[in-house]
């Protein structure tokens, strides 16, 4: 599919949902960011370059262009994360962190009823997440590797085999599987999180 062509005007990392437009759960908060900036600088212009017929025409038009730019005061408080919709890291993360959880508590020995509804939820889920793009990478992975759904350990050993492919596309380290459990289920061994 063509690209729109307003896509040659995006930000380096934004992506496009397939309704053409930026995908906030797609995208980064650094380039999202970077739309908003444009945006303000872009409707500051307009209304400095457009006659204003009377004074409160004038004053509304201030009004929009200051309301796009955070004052100090709101800046100094800002917390995207706490504030914002997730971006694709926020998102990236509380996903990770779902995932691994549900498989650390999956059944030792799922009952077959356990083991089909599993592979309901991942076939689902993988229609439905917000990154378009994400999702079809998670539907191409799981024809290639099905999600293993006979034994907790195999289904925390398939969901760690997975992120581990997801951070080499990304370039981050891959994380030890051997330590699933440890880190999603158990703690450390030092008690440190009991």
């Amino acid at each position: 599919m063509p690209a729109p062509d307003h896509q040659e005007s995006l930000p380096p990392g934004m992506v496009l949902g397939p309704d053409g437009k930026p995908c906030r759960t797609c995208t980064d908060w650094k380039s999202w960011s970077k739309i908003g900036k444009a945006k303000a600088k872009k409707d500051s212009k307009e209304s400095a370059s457009s006659p204003s017929t009377s004074a409160s025409g004038a004053a509304m038009a201030a009004s929009a262009v200051a309301g796009s730019t955070p004052d100090a005061s709101a800046a100094s408080t800002f917390n995207y994360e706490n504030e914002c919709p997730p971006d694709k890291e926020i998102l990236g993360r509380a996903t990770w962190t779902f995932l691994h959880t549900m498989a650390a508590y999956y059944p030792e020995k799922p009952s077959a009823m356990e083991q089909t509804t599993m592979k309901s939820l991942l076939s689902s889920f993988s229609q439905f997440y917000p990154c378009g793009p994400c999702a079809e990478h998670l539907r191409e992975e799981m024809k290639v590797d099905p999600p293993k759904v006979e034994s907790r350990k195999e289904l925390a050993w398939w969901m760690c085999g997975m992120h581990n492919k997801v951070n080499d596309i990304l370039g981050k380290e891959s994380f030890d599987c051997n330590k699933v459990d440890e880190r999603w289920k158990d703690g450390p061994a030092d008690g440190r999180c009991d």
